[in-house]
């Protein structure tokens, strides 16, 4: 059996072509090494703090945890799948306007947990959302800010 892999994932719609890949790499590295989208972001490579957080198959999941080929025939949203570039999503518009956002390495990974909160539970209950977001690490904002984003999506969404 060769060293070097060939596979197709399907990343936030698109098949892309993972070539001359080792069958030991992280979906994380595979994202942003290979494929070149950097919106998730290494950090503890231990699935601590979250930042690296993309969706598979609609479950949220810290890829620096997940195999790369484990995720074949599976559907990867990452940051950049969310939304259309140049046009937020309303949580990450949201994460704007509340200064939700500094140095912005976690925002990332908050975004994801986010939609994947609200995709489960419309209307989280201000305890729902601090034990979703617990996996996530943000040494920047005190996390009030970003609650304040996710409540308020929360309730423009129920207005709809």
């Amino acid at each position: 059996m060769a060293d070097n892999q060939y596979y197709v994932l399907h990343v936030n719609g698109v098949p892309h072509e993972v070539t001359d890949a080792w069958i030991g790499e992280s979906l994380l590295y595979v994202l942003r090494e290979r494929l070149g989208l950097t919106g998730s972001k290494g950090a503890c490579e231990q699935g601590e703090c979250g930042s690296c957080s993309v969706t598979v198959d609609g479950e949220l999941v810290c890829s620096c945890l997940v195999l790369a080929a484990s995720a074949i025939g599976q559907e990867i949203v990452t940051v950049e799948g969310i939304a259309s570039p140049g046009h937020p999503s309303d949580v990450q518009q949201s994460f704007v306007d509340c200064g939700a956002v500094q140095c912005g390495f976690c925002t990332p990974g908050l975004i994801m947990a986010a939609h994947a909160l609200l995709d489960r539970h419309p209307q989280p209950t201000d305890t729902e959302i601090r034990e979703e977001l617990s996996g996530n690490i943000c040494r920047c904002t005190g996390y009030g800010r970003i609650i304040e984003a996710v409540q308020q999506v929360a309730v423009a969404r129920s207005q709809r």
